[in-house]
């Protein structure tokens, strides 16, 4: 029976106790390769992230935008802002981002239901990450892609019953205030697309195919834009943020955790015994 030991006093490389005694291992030797003690969180970033708020001002923003061109401009109607570099110039698409489009009335139904559905999943992902302890700013850059997602769903859900047809010739109104209504069915909305970066490339170019031709044709909105800037702030910090070095990723628990060299010392402590 005297041959039992308390695992929980084994010493830590050899250290002993100033009057002989076997001294125990204290806290700090219980952090090896990015482990943390138990108790503690030293790698888990839980400041808020403001969520919530930068979901509702990206669709506020957006929408604002949205109604007033549709209700002002006529379709392919352009305003110079800054000559050469940038316009606002109304369209009208059925698709996705930066007017890429599924075919058909079933293409556009499948297209709002698959925007719905990620909506959702990643809503309940940050939610999920947020518990977690994820870096604040990939909970933020994720809630610029939720908030453009969730933007142009706005359009392709209700803007068919909410105004009137535009035509090159007059904007649209209020379907109520037009007589013959919304333009199309719930959720088989058009979104609306008004940002145009009209930058050309210079005479100088070593393409001869893209000289003078848009540097970016697509015409696109703020939702568009909130995705974008989303997935490039994901593709830039990626390491730092989700690389197997960063802070958040060595907290995860692993699948099979590498023993710690107290653990194995212990481990030749019972056999010993």
């Amino acid at each position: 029976a005297h041959q039992e030991q308390d695992l929980r006093r084994v010493p830590c490389h050899g250290q002993a106790h100033p009057k002989g005694a076997l001294a125990p291992c204290s806290a700090r030797h219980d952090v090896h390769r990015g482990e943390e003690p138990a108790g503690q969180t030293l790698s888990s970033d839980h400041r808020p992230a403001r969520v919530a708020h930068i979901v509702a001002a990206v669709l506020l923003l957006d929408q604002a935008v949205k109604v007033v061109v549709k209700l002002t401009f006529t379709l392919a109607e352009k305003v110079t802002w800054i000559p050469g570099v940038f316009d606002i110039q109304f369209i009208e698409n059925d698709g996705m981002a930066f007017g890429w489009a599924l075919p058909g009335a079933t293409g556009k139904y499948i297209l709002t239901a698959f925007r719905i559905v990620a909506v959702v999943l990643l809503a309940i992902h940050i939610r999920r990450i947020a518990g977690q302890g994820a870096p604040r700013g990939f909970r933020q850059a994720l809630a610029l892609i939720l908030a453009g997602a969730a933007g142009n769903i706005i359009d392709s859900i209700g803007y068919g019953r909410l105004f009137s047809h535009s035509s090159f010739g007059q904007p649209g109104t209020w379907s109520w205030q037009s007589e013959w209504g919304g333009y199309a069915p719930w959720f088989r909305g058009n979104v609306v697309d008004m940002l145009h970066i009209s930058v050309r490339w210079p005479q100088w170019w070593p393409v001869d195919a893209w000289v003078g031709n848009a540097v970016f044709p697509p015409i696109f909105n703020i939702a568009d834009a909130a995705i974008t800037c989303g997935v490039a702030w994901i593709i830039i910090r990626q390491k730092s943020w989700l690389g197997q070095g960063s802070p958040w990723m060595r907290a995860q628990p692993n699948d099979a955790p590498a023993a710690s060299p107290d653990s194995a010392q212990e481990e030749g402590v019972v056999k010993d015994t």
